[in-house]
């Protein structure tokens, strides 16, 4: 009895067991799903769907590849705020990181009035120290602010050329903001003049680096016009202006626009300048050039607010009065209408008076023709003296009596105007002036035509036809690097650059000669140029390499006093190398002592060409390899 009551109990109590065993166990297993469950919707709404969620009892277990360790971190912070973070395993893995790209080396330069700033990343290779001294020197005395950094990267094959193009610009350019990296050099600059801006342009395009792209945007402030001027001409031979000045661009757009509608095919060298008299400026000029259009030809000329129209011989007087009506109403309130109908040409014998000017190729310049008493033709000669610098003026005129009113006026104009060509012809006669021939200066035909409106009048009958010759442009002109070369070996022919004896001191003898070679130089713009210096035999060779370089030295010295820009140049000296002449001799001695100028050209390059490439001093290092022409110039 009491046998069966203790078996009764232990299967109770172990029933009880068993049943909170399977009890626990479904709790757990509750909990593990549930927590999974909600981990994993955590993670994927935030976007980490890369990660897997397992469940071991109450742990909650993660895994998969993170991107990022940050991201590792987001995703495991995540899991915590859903369960205990105790509970949470991280068996997460990072994604290997792709090798670090190297910086972009790059360099913002900044140059006005108050100094020059300095932004950017260079390479560790470059010599900070130097760049800096380098900078300074340009800055001239101005402060000099350098924000730059360094970081230890490969530095790019272009980048030492790169940077010495934009420190030779930075010295160029006043007022310039320059950006640079390994492949591509953008300059922005402000220039004083337009005559500069072309200077500074055609500098710039000479020494552009192999390998890197270029962009210049040098602007120029606008010049001052007075008087305003546009003349337009209609006639046999086409459509054409003598003189074209605009004060923004829709008012160029709508004059080119109405002469385009007249027939004007070539292009138009037309001025954006300062000085209109009104807003309304394109307007005028454009519905003034559509008026002798519709007339079938003519010449209208518009200076400040005065408007002169002259309709060709044979015009009808009704076709006259209807264009002319028309174009006097619809002008804008500025500008004032005068209107001619030329006469047709009457049969007369008389001689009719002609006054010629003449400059030839050579400077050479006659006067030919009549003049109304003595005191005209001293003033006549000593003008075109004034006027052409004193050249070689041959007068062939005589006093005549009976000439039209203001004849002297027009001779002097005549005379004034045939100064802005290089060489031509004026051709004065009372009722018309010619000015024909060939010019450097785009705008010669423009000046010229502003001229002869000032001190003729606006209903002055003058033709203008001036050619611009490329070759006479003394910008674009420029002498080649080898011609520059050629130049100082002409130069020195048959005299030295001399020193005191055993000294690097220059002879007063020599001084005219670096004057020649620094004008030369002056004139060739941007060329990369050694200077060398040479010793004969005689004494220790250590010493004779020191003076030779003491030599080369002082004549880089002298031509930077004399304002030649020099940075690109460099002096070496050989001492008793490479003897042109017997150290035997005394003659050959003295041929031995000389100064040589020659081109510097990489050894890459088959032509002698050049180039901004030694910039700096020491920033960077120097071509491994450079070579010479053979063109040299010779001193004691």
């Amino acid at each position: 009895m009491r046998l069966s009551a203790l078996f009764t109990r232990l299967i109770v109590f172990s029933a009880a067991g068993a049943l909170s065993v399977t009890a626990a166990q479904t709790t757990v297993t509750v909990v593990e799903e549930r927590s999974v469950l909600a981990v994993q919707e955590t993670l994927v709404d935030q976007g980490y769907e890369w990660a897997t969620v397992l469940g071991d009892g109450l742990q909650v277990i993660l895994e998969g590849e993170a991107p990022t360790e940050a991201v590792r971190f987001r995703a495991i912070s995540a899991a915590g705020g859903m369960v205990d973070a105790s509970r949470v395993i991280d068996n997460l893995s990072v994604t290997d990181s792709e090798i670090i790209k190297p910086p972009e080396f790059a360099i913002e330069i900044l140059r006005n009035n108050a100094g020059v700033s300095l932004i950017g990343l260079i390479p560790a290779s470059t010599d900070r120290d130097a760049l800096a001294e380098r900078i300074t020197d340009i800055a001239d005395g101005l402060p000099v602010t350098d924000l730059l950094e360094i970081a230890d990267y490969p530095t790019p094959d272009t980048w030492r050329d790169a940077l010495n193009y934009s420190l030779r610009a930075l010295e160029l350019l006043n007022k310039s903001k320059i950006s640079v990296n390994a492949d591509r050099v953008n300059v922005s600059a402000i220039s004083d003049s337009p005559e500069e801006k072309r200077q500074l342009e055609t500098a710039l395009a000479r020494n552009t680096p192999d390998g890197v792209r270029l962009a210049v945007d040098i602007s120029a402030p606008r010049p001052v016009i007075s008087p305003f001027t546009v003349r337009f001409i209609l006639d046999d031979e086409g459509a054409r202006f003598d003189a074209c000045t605009a004060d923004t661009e829709d008012a160029l757009s709508q004059i080119l626009t109405a002469a385009s509608e007249a027939g004007f095919q070539e292009r138009a060298n037309c001025i954006l300048a300062l000085g209109a008299p009104s807003r309304t400026w394109g307007d005028a000029v454009a519905q003034s050039i559509t008026a002798i259009d519709n007339m079938g030809g003519g010449t209208i000329t518009v200076a400040d607010t005065d408007v002169t129209l002259i309709a060709p011989a044979g015009t009808g007087q009704a076709t006259f009065d209807n264009i002319v009506g028309r174009l006097e109403n619809t002008l804008p309130d500025a500008f004032a209408l005068q209107a001619e109908l030329t006469a047709l040409p009457t049969e007369t014998t008389d001689e009719l008076p002609q006054f010629t000017a003449t400059l030839s190729p050579e400077g050479v310049v006659q006067l030919r023709g009549r003049v109304p008493d003595e005191i005209t033709n001293t003033v006549v000669k000593n003008f075109a003296s004034a006027r052409f610098a004193q050249r070689d003026v041959t007068m062939g005129t005589r006093i005549s009596d009976g000439l039209p009113s203001g004849w002297s006026v027009r001779v002097l104009a005549g005379i004034e105007a045939l100064s802005e060509l290089s060489n031509g012809a004026v051709i004065v006669e009372a009722d018309k002036l010619q000015v024909r021939g060939n010019t450097g200066n785009e705008d010669a035909s423009g000046a010229i035509s502003r001229l002869l409106i000032e001190k003729l009048g606006q209903t002055a009958d003058f033709e203008i036809d001036v050619t611009y010759v490329q070759e006479l442009d003394p910008i674009a002109g420029l002498p080649t690097p080898d011609e520059c070369i050629a130049q100082i070996s002409a130069a020195t022919d048959g005299r030295k650059i001399t020193f005191d004896p055993g000294s690097a001191d220059l002879t007063a003898d020599t001084q005219p000669v670096v004057d020649d070679i620094a004008e030369i130089l002056k004139a060739c713009g941007d060329l990369r140029i050694r200077v060398s210096g040479f010793t004969d035999s005689q004494g220790r060779e250590v010493m004779n390499q020191q003076l030779s370089q003491d030599r080369a030295d002082a004549v880089l010295t002298a031509l930077r006093a004399r304002r030649v820009p020099v940075s690109t140049f460099e002096s070496i000296g050989f001492g008793e190398e490479n003897p042109i002449a017997d150290n035997d001799t005394e003659e050959g001695r003295e041929a031995n002592r000389r100064i040589e100028f020659s081109l510097i050209v990489p050894e890459s390059t088959v032509e002698e060409t050049s180039t901004l490439d030694e910039l700096a001093a020491e920033p960077i290092p120097e071509d491994p390899v450079e070579d010479t022409d053979d063109t040299t110039a010779e001193s004691e």
